[in-house]
């Protein structure tokens, strides 16, 4: 049973995360979680140091929650069926969203890549667990040939990252699927995928 302390820092997490999601972390101010989550700056401060630390676990958190989605949706009966699984769980994810607020990863690389170590280095950390998890899929398509063989897994990995994290932002910023969908479209021809 978790104490109140415990519950008192899981709801802060809890109000700041969309927050943080919608402005970034380096833009929200310790009055906007304030706003958010209706208490006092010594109850926040008395669970943690700073909104810097409020902001790493609120990423920590979210890393968890990726994650489980990747295990969740790199699924199939074959790798080829998994891959096309997870292609279409990224979009039913970011539709779902109505595709705001897109990927705070992504969201994250780009606001703190130059000016905030501690979350580009566990952004870093998430995007290279993405992609290796990727390339593990890939290689195993590539030995039942359900995926091209002619360029390596991690090359392919990254395109796919790359490639979701663009067609992501493109359908935020229209709030359409169709970026998304057509840059996904693209990824199983270019990838040759046999399901």
């Amino acid at each position: 049973m978790a104490t109140k302390g415990q519950l008192t820092r899981q709801r802060i997490l809890d109000e700041a995360s969309p927050v943080f999601h919608r402005k970034g972390f380096l833009i929200t101010t310790i009055n906007d979680l304030l706003a958010a989550t209706g208490m006092t700056k010594g109850n926040i401060y008395f669970h943690f140091a700073n909104k810097e630390e409020i902001g790493l676990e609120v990423l920590r958190r979210a890393r968890k929650t990726f994650k489980q989605f990747l295990d969740d949706s790199l699924r199939g009966e074959t790798p080829g069926a998994s891959l096309d699984n997870f292609f279409r769980h990224a979009l039913e994810r970011n539709r779902s969203k109505g595709f705001v607020g897109g990927c705070l990863f992504g969201n994250t690389a780009l606001e703190a890549c130059d000016n905030a170590p501690p979350f580009a280095e566990l952004v870093g950390e998430v995007f290279a667990e993405w992609i290796g998890k990727l390339e593990e899929t890939i290689e195993a398509a590539q030995d039942s040939g359900q995926v091209r063989q002619d360029l390596p897994a991690s090359h392919l990995a990254e395109l796919i990252v790359g490639t979701i994290e663009g067609g992501i932002m493109q359908s935020r910023l229209q709030k359409d699927a169709g970026p998304l969908q057509r840059a996904l479209e693209s990824l199983r021809i270019l990838l040759e995928l046999k399901v």
